[in-house]
């Protein structure tokens, strides 16, 4: 079973932000081995996202990379917001 990653990751990032319906997740690239996904959210939650330290960024990324290896794939994630 294929992991939808734009799925996961707006699952484990609308409850962290005041403003959940501005995020955005976009898979840029995609081949057999590698993804690349951006990740947009507002200006006023980009702070929550990647947590003191990256810490939360970190552990989003460390979820995807677990479904990621699965399938035999490296993802990079890019978080940015507007």
């Amino acid at each position: 079973m294929a992991v939808n990653f734009e799925m996961l990751i707006k699952n484990i990032i609308k409850p962290l932000v005041m403003n959940p319906d501005d995020v955005v997740v976009k898979i840029l690239d995609e081949d057999d081995k590698n993804v690349t996904i951006q990740v947009i959210v507002h200006s006023d939650d980009l702070g929550r996202v990647i947590g003191r330290g990256g810490r939360i960024a970190s552990a989003i990324r460390t979820i995807v990379y677990a479904g990621a290896a699965k399938e035999g794939k490296r993802v990079q994630i890019d978080i940015d917001s507007y």
